[in-house]
């Protein structure tokens, strides 16, 4: 019965997104929140702000979840847990719709956004979640008491969520990236004994491949800050209840990297290449601002054919199993 409950909030999570992000489309280019897809020379406009349907996806797979656990099954040992992560990624996702309406328009800078992010880490911190003992290289285990809610609780949050945001605007790279990542650290939750944390993974990995039906190349729809908030916060919190803090930052190789080129050019490149007539794409003013442009770049050199937004979109893919491979033969076998 816990088995067909898995299954059944994991598709729901799936159906719901795949139905919902149509709905979602129709609707932004009637309120014209719409985009240029910077890596076509077409000029057609796409819908933005996608995230809002897998998020909704996501929490409506949660609450029936939490229904059937509290109604049929009697239990609500983890309820507050789930809440908090609920409450957290609603938050966070107002903060990135209101960041994708606002944001291009009042101009917000870098360092504003972050400070956005904070109030979403505010549920978890209140329930003091996660664990304060830490195993750090060369000092062991440390206990940060009252320093681990208060502090490294939001630096994590903040973090993720604003690091997952830095690598994007490519047709397929964000949402692609979440299912691969959350799909690995929930089956680590899962193998570690923390069912309903992997379940939650599970969720959003199955909202985000039924929003990449849409979103890939020629995309239908963008994610959105709606969509990379939530999924970077998510992956932060996962990292934080599941004890995986190691795994994560070698899942989040890329985004440290894209983070050092960001901070290189004074965080004012984008992630954007220079589309041709044929499909290719080049790099902006013959330099490389991104992973996104590294990836492009090793393309070019094996064939300027396969120098295609499809191709640099599935290298990074490529990249991030590779790194799930290192954690698989670094900590789990």
């Amino acid at each position: 019965m816990v088995d067909f409950l898995v299954a059944l909030t994991i598709v729901l999570a799936f159906l719901s997104t795949f139905f919902l992000t149509p709905v979602w489309i129709k609707m932004a280019k009637k309120q014209h929140l719409t985009g240029k897809d910077m890596n076509k020379i077409s000029n057609k406009s796409v819908a933005e702000a996608g995230g809002i349907a897998v998020v909704a996806g996501f929490v409506f797979a949660a609450l029936i979840y939490i229904g059937i656990q509290t109604f049929i099954f009697k239990d609500t040992t983890q309820l507050t847990n789930i809440l908090a992560i609920l409450v957290t990624i609603l938050i966070i996702t107002i903060i990135g719709l209101l960041d994708d309406i606002l944001g291009w328009k009042k101009g917000l800078k870098q360092w504003q956004k972050p400070l956005l992010t904070i109030p979403a880490a505010i549920p978890l911190m209140m329930v003091n979640v996660g664990t304060s003992t830490m195993n750090l290289p060369f000092l062991g285990n440390v206990d940060f008491g009252l320093l681990y809610p208060l502090l490294l609780i939001p630096l994590a949050i903040v973090g993720t969520s604003n690091g997952y945001n830095m690598l994007a605007g490519h047709n397929g790279l964000e949402a692609g990236l979440g299912v691969i990542i959350l799909s690995f650290m929930g089956y680590v939750a899962w193998i570690s004994g923390l069912g309903w944390l992997a379940l939650l993974s599970f969720c959003m990995a199955s909202a985000l491949l039924a929003f990449l039906v849409f979103n890939w190349y020629p995309a239908k729809v963008f994610p959105g800050d709606t969509l990379t908030y939530s999924v970077g916060a998510l992956i932060g919190i996962v990292a934080i209840m599941g004890n995986m803090e190691k795994i994560a930052i070698i899942l989040f190789i890329p985004f440290f990297i894209e983070l050092f080129l960001k901070a290189k050019y004074k965080f004012k490149t984008e992630n954007f290449c220079t589309p041709n007539k044929d499909n290719t794409l080049s790099l902006p003013k013959g330099n490389i601002y991104s992973v996104c442009h590294l990836s492009l770049a090793s393309l070019f050199k094996i064939n300027k054919k396969l120098a295609t937004e499809q191709n640099i979109v599935i290298l990074i893919y490529f990249m991030e199993i590779l790194l799930v491979f290192i954690c698989v033969v670094g900590f789990l076998l």
